[in-house]
């Protein structure tokens, strides 16, 4: 009898000791945080992997996720500044940045956390859709709008341990029922835009085409100009050159003989080959010697 109490009893202590073990360990995952908490309070927060050990029953430990969280708004309505109604569906990127604070001021609670996300990034859209006409929020979707939601957000979600990555919109349209009026009315006016851009161009075109075509005549008229004054220096140094060369009465005749000789040629040209001329000819002379 005495024997079976003593394995009983070794086999109590056996198993509770690995019961006080088990409750001893901790072990912390790469995604989260472990916080140990004794009597309700926080004393110490582990954010590195590992293994790390706690004391059994006295102190518990509660577990808070590391990794980047994703909470998806729910659809809502927006004012613009011309008091136009939109329809917003966004969603937001954020992780915890500091798990003591949030465990102190959030309770541990993701739902929490969601519910002040909501309201920040929420009010945050509302005040930038409303500083904005219809127009342009429908027209600037390319992440300014996401820029100017993150900038009035600014810091406000510190107090709670918590940080915004991105606030992205799913979807910022019009209510179905003015969808149509309002696009059309868009269309119209940008039409009018291009009508203003496309004369406004017209105009200008028709200006540079009337300077070109200025500026074209103005150099071939010079142009010309300038080949009938060398035309006629070059008339003149011929003229020169000719009076230089026949300046003598030998010269002369002998200019006189090969100008008959030429047209003599000129005129026995084809099938008719008779020459007849007048007897006191330039081209009749060569022929008599007179």
């Amino acid at each position: 009898m005495k024997k079976m109490l003593g394995k009983t009893l070794a086999l109590v202590i056996a198993i509770a000791a690995v019961i006080g073990l088990g409750e001893s360990m901790v072990i912390t995952k790469e995604n989260e945080y472990k916080l140990i908490r004794e009597f309700g309070r926080v004393s110490k927060v582990i954010d590195s992997a590992g293994l790390s050990f706690k004391v059994p029953f006295i102190q518990s430990a509660d577990t808070l996720p590391k990794e980047i969280l994703l909470y998806d708004l729910a659809p809502s309505d927006v004012i613009t500044m011309d008091k136009k109604t939109m329809m917003s569906d966004s969603y937001v990127l954020w992780k915890i940045t500091d798990p003591l604070k949030f465990a102190q001021t959030l309770n541990f609670s993701l739902l929490n956390a969601e519910r002040r996300i909501d309201a920040a990034v929420y009010n945050s859209i509302k005040n930038v859709i409303s500083s904005l006409s219809q127009n342009d929020v429908i027209s600037g979707r390319d992440g300014q709008l996401s820029e100017a939601i993150m900038d009035n957000i600014g810091g406000s979600m510190d107090q709670y341990g918590i940080e915004i990555l991105a606030v992205e919109t799913k979807q910022l349209d019009l209510p179905s029922d003015n969808k149509a009026a309002v696009y059309e009315r868009m269309i119209s006016e940008r039409d009018k835009i291009a009508a203003t851009y496309q004369a406004e161009g017209q105009a200008e075109a028709k200006v540079i085409q009337n300077t070109t075509d200025r500026e074209i005549a103005i150099s071939v008229s010079d142009a010309q100009a300038k080949a009938a004054a060398v035309t006629a220096e070059g008339e003149a140094e011929y003229m020169r050159i000719l009076a230089a060369a026949y300046n003598t009465p030998e010269r002369a005749e002998f200019y006189g003989f090969i100008r008959a000789l030429e047209a003599a040629r000129a005129s026995l040209t084809g099938s008719q080959n008779t020459l007849i001329l007048p007897g006191d000819s330039p081209i009749a002379r060569i022929f008599t010697g007179q």
